[in-house]
Parts: structure tokens; C-alpha cells; sequence
């Protein structure tokens, strides 16, 4: 890779970039100064190296502190992913099976309705719990035990199985207890054992305290005037009883720029890292399961990791329409659905990963051997990727020959 320097008027952008991904770079510096971005890093690996490495602009506006390369923000749902990888390193393991009753592992969950639910559906988000109906206590979120004992008791809001919702923040406990059950410490321990430590990954689920200055406060974002209002938003605003209210609404005081919560072992929405961190973690995906001699799953495994597990026209929560494997995202074009924008995450067919509130994203392709992450404090608006993050994602696969998306899935 070649050093990289460019100027904008929302600050610096810095770092590496190999020759052949220049227009990925290119794109980077475009979001700072056509697209409002804020601060952000992007980072490319192929074949476990990385070819893109460039972060840049300000990590925090009040006080015009530049973003730096260790700059960390909280990466909200592409934390699922992380979560997701840790259980299935327990899969190649032998220590979770996914097609075994929840019970074999937390027998206090099947209860309520929910005695039927297997380890597939915790992952694929069929499994019926994708919110708390009753209230959750103020930073109940951040209470490990409390959060595991009210999915223990609630109804599930249909049969397990029977379809999906998206589980937009208990999938951290739904999932994260089985890795903890399984793996015999805390979630953001086990993860940090596995899988950040093993990568050298600059991703937390469960940040130290010592790491806590570098933490780019969340910029939110604001509602675009006359914008078409989506299924989702309706439900948000027009029926607390609904499962988008719920779950967006009633997470136990859930904060991004919380210290507390930045500590807390929160996998459904709280994990802190930058676009090197979430690639990184994703490299041995990308390279046939195994990294620098180690080896993280296997062939079996990973090949269960990419394939559509799920998909349907509405998501219960989402209110869009849906595709998921086992615990990631898969490309979802919702271009052409109505009243939906900024509701696609255009990736090839082959690849995997998650993307987080506001635009962020990390993933696999392990047919390129191309690991990929992006993260950003500027929130953006839309239910999956925005411009801004998708954008660095084309750029990435035309870097690699790739022709078109129109398809629904970038393709050669």
C-alpha cells in the first residue's frame, strides 16, 4: 500500500491505499465533501492483507478534535455480526449445534411458548422474541442477568420458526447467552479470546475503560423534510403497541454515547470499533475460515455462514423485505420498494456480514478472500445502508472487475 493524504473542508483524510483501490479512496474522500460525513475510517483486507486503510475528518465537532487512526465509535448493529462469528467458532468447535433445542443449552428460555426454538432460529431471527413487552428498567440493558431472565419469561410474538423479525437489540442476549452458556465466560470475553485478540482487532464488546478516550461521541441524525415515511417509521410513531415501537423503544435505556453502556456487554447495538476492526475480524471468513495459521471454522461451517437461511417479503420488525443467514445480513436490494429509502445493502451473493444503525458495515466475501469495514460518528438516515456506506461498498467491488448491481447482488 501507498501512503494516502487528501484535505477537506471537514478535515483530513489519512492512511493507506493500494493502487488498483484508489477509487475506493476516491469515494471515501466524496462522502466528506459531497455527503456530509463527519468522521470516519475504512478499511479493505484481500487474502487476509489490507489494500485500504484511510480514516479521516473529526471525531468530535464541539471540540474540532481530528479523527485519528485509532479513533473508535460505537458500530450499533453490525455488533450482531461480531456475535454472530463468536457462536459460530463454537459450531466449528463442536460445542453449539445449530440445529439442537435451545433447551439442550438454556433450558430457562424454553418456556412461555418458546420450547420448540433451536439454536437456527436464535441465529436467523425467527425465533419470536425480537422485543419486551413490559417496560425494562432504566439501563436495564446494561444488566446482563436482568436482560436474559425477561426473555426467559416473555411470549414469543409468534410460533418459533414460523417467520422472522428482525431481532434489532435482544439477538445480543437471544445469541450472546448460548456463546455464554456454551463458552463458559462472558460474551464480550469470549469474543475478545477468539476473535479480536487472534486478528488484532480494534473491536470491543465490552469496552476497558483505558480505551474510552478514543471513542468518537454518536452524532444523530436528523429527519429529511418531506421525505416519504416509511412502514417502520409509521409503526414508530403511530402504534406503541406494535413490534417496531417496542423494540426501538423499550431497550432498557440503551445510550451510544454512554459510558456505561460502552462497558456493558450489550450485542445487539453496543459494540465499539473503526473500519479496521471490523474488517479484521472478518479476514479469516474471507480466507476459507483460517488466518496466519489459525484456524477459526470450518469449510462446513463457513459454508453454512453464507447461504440464505431466511427471507421474506415484510419482516416483522422491519416492516421490508429481508434476507438473512445465519446471523448476518445478506445483500438486500429494496431499491424499488416504495417509501423505503436508504433500505438496501447491496453486497455480491456470496458475501455476509452485518450493518449497523446510521450506515455502518462490516463483511466476508469469501469468494474474493475480501474482508470489509466502515464506520462513522455521523448517523445517517434509512433503515440499512446510506449513500455513504454503500458507496465505498460498489467502489470495493468494481475495484475487483465487478460490473453491476442491477441484480440485486454485485456481479462480474
Amino acid at each position: 500500500m501507498q501512503e494516502y493524504s487528501r484535505n477537506t473542508a471537514a478535515g483530513a483524510v489519512r492512511g493507506y491505499c493500494a493502487t488498483d483501490f484508489e477509487p475506493l479512496a476516491q469515494a471515501f474522500v466524496r462522502n466528506f465533501e459531497e455527503r456530509g460525513e463527519v468522521g470516519a475510517s475504512v478499511c479493505v483486507t484481500l487474502h487476509g492483507e489490507p489494500v485500504v486503510d484511510l480514516w479521516g475528518g473529526t471525531k468530535d465537532p464541539e471540540a474540532q478534535t481530528p479523527w485519528q487512526e485509532d479513533t473508535l465509535c460505537v458500530v450499533f448493529s453490525s455488533t450482531k455480526g461480531a456475535v454472530a462469528l463468536a457462536a459460530h467458532t463454537l459450531v466449528a468447535n463442536g460445542e453449539l449445534d445449530v440445529d439442537a433445542p435451545v433447551k439442550r443449552y438454556w433450558p430457562e428460555f424454553a418456556a412461555h411458548g418458546k420450547e420448540d426454538a433451536t439454536v437456527r432460529m436464535m441465529l436467523d431471527h425467527s425465533v419470536g422474541v425480537p422485543a419486551i413487552r413490559e417496560k425494562l428498567k432504566e439501563k436495564g440493558c446494561c444488566d446482563w442477568d436482568y436482560m436474559v431472565e425477561r426473555l426467559e419469561r416473555e411470549a414469543p410474538f409468534w410460533k418459533p420458526g414460523a417467520r422472522n423479525g428482525y431481532h434489532l437489540i435482544t439477538f445480543g442476549w437471544t445469541v450472546g447467552e448460548l456463546v455464554r452458556r456454551t463458552a463458559g465466560q462472558s460474551l464480550g470475553a469470549y469474543f475478545r479470546e477468539a476473535l479480536a485478540q487472534p486478528t488484532q482487532a480494534e473491536c470491543w464488546i465490552g469496552l476497558p475503560e483505558s480505551e474510552e478516550p478514543k471513542v468518537a461521541p454518536v452524532i444523530p441524525t436528523r429527519p429529511v423534510r418531506g421525505a416519504e415515511v416509511s412502514a417502520f417509521t409509521q409503526a414508530l410513531i403511530g402504534d406503541p403497541e406494535s413490534i417496531p415501537s417496542r423494540a426501538f423503544f423499550n431497550q432498557g435505556g440503551f445510550s451510544p454515547n454512554s459510558r456505561s453502556c460502552h462497558a456493558a456487554e450489550i450485542g445487539g447495538a453496543g459494540a465499539v470499533a473503526n473500519g479496521r476492526g471490523l474488517a479484521r475480524i472478518y479476514a479469516p471468513f474471507a480466507c476459507g475460515g483460517s488466518l496466519n495459521g489459525q484456524r477459526f471454522v470450518d469449510e462446513d461451517t463457513l459454508a453454512a455462514m453464507s447461504e440464505v437461511a431466511v427471507a421474506t417479503h415484510e419482516d416483522a420488525t422491519l416492516l421490508i423485505p429481508t434476507r438473512f443467514s445465519l446471523g448476518f445480513m445478506k445483500s438486500m436490494d429494496n431499491r424499488r420498494e416504495q417509501a423505503v429509502d436508504k433500505s438496501s445493502a447491496i453486497l455480491s451473493s456470496a458475501a455476509f456480514g452485518h450493518v449497523g444503525m446510521g450506515g455502518s458495515i462490516g463483511f466476508a466475501d469469501p469468494v474474493e478472500s475480501m474482508s470489509f469495514g466502515y464506520a462513522m460518528n455521523k448517523l445517517g438516515t434509512g433503515i440499512l445502508l446510506n449513500e455513504r456506506g454503500q458507496s465505498l461498498v460498489d467502489a470495493a467491488y468494481r475495484c475487483l472487475g465487478y460490473s453491476g448491481n442491477a441484480s440485486g447482488v454485485w456481479r462480474r
